[in-house]
């Protein structure tokens, strides 16, 4: 655990990938989650997993939509949903955790923002400006779900920087 309280991730998927298969790293450079995402398929489906390769949450992309729509599930259940809403600045994303809304604030890039429920800071985000492949850095308050916020913040790529 780091002094500031937070958990520090690096996210860094290589955009040149023959498979979908990434690691998720500490600031340490230990592997702490694996993403395994099924290529081939209708809609986006991804596994997050431990570094035991048990899987923690699995991501669906629901097709057939305009705009895109994200489920994760936990367990077999339904744990949350994002969906893009229409909008002309910046991309808005609406987030249901069973419930519980979050929201995500951030420049109008994309680049740097955070992940808040409530008035209550989540996480905050970093991607790099001009990398050849997908690089975040993800720090987490500590006492949150690390693999949910991970999960989000695949989905959050996935929503405003995937052209697919």
């Amino acid at each position: 655990m780091s002094k500031s309280n937070k958990m520090k991730y690096i996210i860094n998927q290589k955009v040149f990938s023959l498979t979908d298969r990434f690691s998720i790293k500490d600031e340490f450079e230990n592997d702490r989650f694996f993403v395994n995402a099924k290529l081939f398929t209708v809609g986006k489906k991804i596994h997050l997993e431990d570094v035991n390769g048990n899987q923690l949450f699995y991501i669906e992309q629901k097709y057939f939509k305009i705009l895109p729509v994200y489920e994760i599930f936990k367990g077999g259940q339904l744990y949350a949903v994002l969906k893009k809403k229409l909008s002309f600045l910046k991309p808005k994303i609406e987030i249901d955790q069973n419930g519980t809304p979050f929201y995500i604030a951030g420049d109008k890039w994309s680049h740097e923002f955070t992940i808040m429920r409530g008035d209550t800071l989540v996480a905050s985000i970093s991607k790099k400006w001009f990398a050849f492949s997908d690089t975040y850095g993800v720090d987490i308050v500590s006492g949150e779900n690390e693999a949910f916020i991970i999960a989000l913040v695949i989905c959050i790529d996935q929503i405003i920087y995937d052209k697919n």
